[in-house]
């Protein structure tokens, strides 16, 4: 024998072929509101995290510097205040930077650290001459805060001794090449000259032109801070958790620690509206899906009334009257869910194939979280069960004498 559907379902399953109009508008809507959510949520994540990639891949999430120096003058004698005035910032070194490292590399959510000294500087060739930045690092250390691999266009990033890693941009500039040598003379007089071991295009040209990647030692020699650096750079496992780390690090240590969220602000700021307006594009359109579902399903009720009023003279129960309505308002929201679903992976393999970034590259990629789908599906159940509670409820306490006659 084959199994038979239950009751409810069999009543449910026989209102919705006979409403096709009224389904097929109920579905359009479903499936147009979750390909809404789907196609907007996935292209503004992606988009954000492009954004973050791009705007962190090239810096570090937390930052240690020494205080900045100030000038404290007392006022006349019937003044009791002092006045802070700013001073030039001569280059020093983050005290017990050794020590500042081994802490920061134990506390809770940092996954790299790595010292550095930075200053500026010149790099010469001929006549050519380029304001530059002095980026002393150690290169294995360094790997783990910038991804600095991947930006490699000729050549390596292990300097060592007298040897340099500079942008594609400073290397047109001087005429330069991997294996070239170019003179760097520093803001301290101090001069060297380096071999040209690796070339790098990070996606930004002011970057390109002045970033000189040099060994540790040698950028301590040449900005005279023997033995020490100028900051101390940290990655941490979680981006939008920096700046508690870094306030955690200013308590500990008294010194400058500044996540990416203070130098970012606006950045910050931006990504934080994108969320709000896609939340606020997610809940118009769980409304305007709830509405379409209450009020076709509100239409079907005063239709059915005769039928609704001899299945409870038959002795349907109010509970199951009920569950027939709220099981219609289930199957359009899940029919509609994987509709909407497939209809918004279909945008996304379109309109992933027409924008493009600068190099050619796809401006996003059409891979859908599978939370997500999960997520998206169960909201739109979820909301064709509380649309059809209310024309259930009034389906459900029909009085059965009255409804026949109508």
């Amino acid at each position: 024998m084959t199994p038979r559907l239950p009751f409810e379902w069999l009543v449910a399953l026989r209102y919705l072929r006979e409403g096709r109009l009224q389904t097929a508008l109920i579905l359009t809507g479903v499936t147009a509101g979750v390909a809404v959510i789907i196609f907007l949520s996935t292209l503004i994540d992606q988009l954000q995290v492009s954004i973050i990639e791009r705007t962190l891949g090239s810096q570090p999430h937390v930052v240690i510097r020494p205080p900045e120096e100030v000038n404290l003058r007392s006022l006349p004698a019937q003044e009791t205040a002092a006045i802070v005035q700013p001073r030039a910032q001569r280059l020093r070194s983050v005290d017990q930077w050794e020590s500042v490292m081994r802490l920061a590399a134990g506390t809770q959510g940092v996954v790299a650290v790595s010292p550095l000294v930075s200053g500026a500087g010149f790099a010469l060739r001929g006549n050519a001459s380029r304001a530059i930045a002095l980026m002393g690092v150690e290169p294995d250390s360094y790997r783990r805060i910038v991804r600095i691999d991947r930006y490699l266009v000729r050549g390596r990033f292990d300097v060592g001794g007298a040897e340099a890693v500079i942008g594609t941009e400073l290397a047109r500039d001087l005429g330069v090449s991997v294996g070239d040598k170019i003179r760097v003379v520093s803001a301290e007089d101090r001069d060297d000259l380096l071999t040209v071991v690796g070339l790098f295009d990070i996606g930004n040209r002011d970057l390109n032109r002045r970033w000189v990647f040099v060994p540790l030692r040698l950028a301590q020699s040449l900005l005279d801070l023997a033995g020490g650096v100028s900051s101390v750079d940290l990655t941490v496992d979680d981006i939008f958790a920096a700046e508690a780390v870094a306030a955690r690090l200013r308590a500990q240590t008294g010194l400058n620690a500044e996540s990416w969220m203070q130098t970012n602000a606006q950045l910050l700021a931006a990504l934080r509206n994108q969320s709000m307006s896609n939340s606020l594009i997610r809940g118009f359109v769980v409304a305007i899906v709830a509405v379409g579902i209450a009020s076709v399903l509100v239409v079907s009720v005063v239709q059915k009334q005769r039928e609704i009023g001899i299945l409870r003279a038959m002795g349907t129960s109010p509970g199951r009257i009920m569950l027939v309505f709220l099981l219609q308002g289930a199957i359009h929201g899940l029919v509609g869910s994987l509709l909407g679903v497939a209809l918004g992976i279909g945008l996304l393999e379109f309109f992933s194939t027409v924008f493009r970034n600068a190099d050619g590259s796809s401006l996003f990629a059409a891979d859908v979280a599978p939370a997500m789908v999960a997520q998206v599906c169960g909201l739109a159940v979820l909301v064709g069960l509380m649309a059809a509670a209310l024309p259930a409820r009034r389906a459900a306490k029909m009085d059965p004498v009255q409804a026949i006659r109508m």
